[in-house]
């Protein structure tokens, strides 16, 4: 008998032919993530095992293991040689005060007792052994979890700790989130991280009408989640000279739409440059001007790529509730503006249409305006 943590996977289990490369990369993922521990590590059919860890380092590890995207309980467990004397006696040992529930799942099909029959086998054991104890299917106080695996080990725990699910990061390729000072776009790359996204980070920063605070708060954001990706290269463009040359040359309803639009440009460049596949927002429908049906097909014409809007029918409660979640809420709100409350119009359009929105452009040198802010931009390399 020996300590274990037995993780589980979730829609791993949904996959065909390739579930081994899904599987290798979140073996791949869990090693990054627990690189500060000793343990050891051993895959079995339908589950991972953790041992040989300092006990005493067990909530640290747990903890680290509840932002590993792809697994969805972490438990801890005690591991038994397969057969029913085994079995019966580590139950017999138990000391149980109040109601209880004993759910076996026979994965071992071997096994020479079917689940229901052994779970009241096991839980008349229960019964004889605490005298204060008594049966409860419906809302125990102690759940008894017996795992009887294909690898003629039997895992049994009381309770399980919830992870954060998803598939595993890295499976689904890799995009650029455009990472502002508010509380969407955090929760934007968190959920694109959780579909096995690898993320990379542009924020636009409009020093001195920003201050470096701003670009401070953002940083900060970038390393919150890197709890959840681990490593997080953020591209820091100047928007300056960019946002002057808009408000001084282009109507001033339109300002955001172009803005907007040269913001995806810049970002699709990015992309290209460092082989990412896909643009990352915020942006959820009919939130501000610039996020209406209309201005969103404004902006998406000039890229080629794909645009990912995770939140785009998400209500405010509902991003803010996943913020907290997440834990990026508090900085998300500390009072520092971004570039996009700069210059800010009274009136912007709420239904640009693509044919204005290019006349506008033909007041500004777009292509210079965008190899300016490429060649100036600072890379930061963000860890958690």
């Amino acid at each position: 008998m020996k300590k274990v943590l037995l993780l589980k996977f979730g829609e791993l289990f949904l996959k065909g032919k390739n579930k081994k490369e899904f599987e290798k990369q979140l073996i791949g993922n869990i090693k990054i993530k627990l690189i500060e521990y000793d343990f050891d590590l051993t895959v079995t059919p339908g589950r991972i095992l953790i041992s040989g860890y300092r006990e005493s380092l067990e909530e640290n590890i747990i903890s680290d293991l509840t932002n590993v995207f792809g697994l969805i309980s972490v438990s801890k467990a005690v591991e038994l040689d397969t057969s029913v004397e085994n079995i019966e006696n580590y139950i017999a040992k138990i000391d149980i005060v109040g109601t209880f529930r004993v759910n076996v799942k026979r994965a071992d099909k071997t096994f020479p007792i079917h689940s229901t029959d052994f779970e009241a086998k096991l839980g008349g054991i229960v019964l004889d052994n605490c005298p204060e104890s008594s049966v409860d299917l419906h809302n125990p106080k102690t759940h008894i979890y017996i795992d009887i695996r294909l690898n003629k080990k039997t895992y049994i725990y009381y309770e399980s700790v919830k992870c954060r699910g998803g598939l595993p990061l890295g499976t689904a390729g890799s995009a650029l989130l455009m990472l502002s000072g508010g509380i969407d776009s955090p929760v934007a790359g968190y959920m694109m991280a959780k579909r096995g996204l690898e993320l990379e980070a542009v924020h636009f920063h409009s020093y001195p009408y920003t201050s470096e605070q701003a670009k401070q708060k953002v940083i900060t954001l970038g390393k919150e989640l890197c709890k959840y990706v681990d490593k997080l290269t953020l591209h820091i463009v100047s928007f300056t000279k960019i946002q002057e040359q808009i408000h001084f040359n282009c109507d001033e309803e339109y300002m955001i739409t172009i803005m907007r639009r040269i913001m995806m440009r810049i970002s699709e460049r990015i992309c290209e440059k460092n082989n990412l596949g896909a643009i990352i927002t915020g942006e959820s429908l009919g939130q501000v001007a610039s996020q209406t049906m209309q201005s969103i097909n404004v902006t998406n014409s000039v890229v080629s790529l794909p645009v990912f809007r995770p939140l785009i029918g998400f209500d405010k409660e509902e991003i803010v509730a996943i913020s907290r979640d997440i834990g990026t809420y508090d900085t998300s709100i500390l009072p520092y503006e971004d570039c996009c409350t700069v210059f800010l119009p009274k009136y912007p359009v709420i239904r640009p249409t693509i044919k204005k929105a290019e006349y506008q452009e033909k007041f500004l040198n777009v292509d210079l305006l965008v190899n300016e802010a490429i060649n100036n931009m600072e890379d930061i390399v963000l860890t958690r």
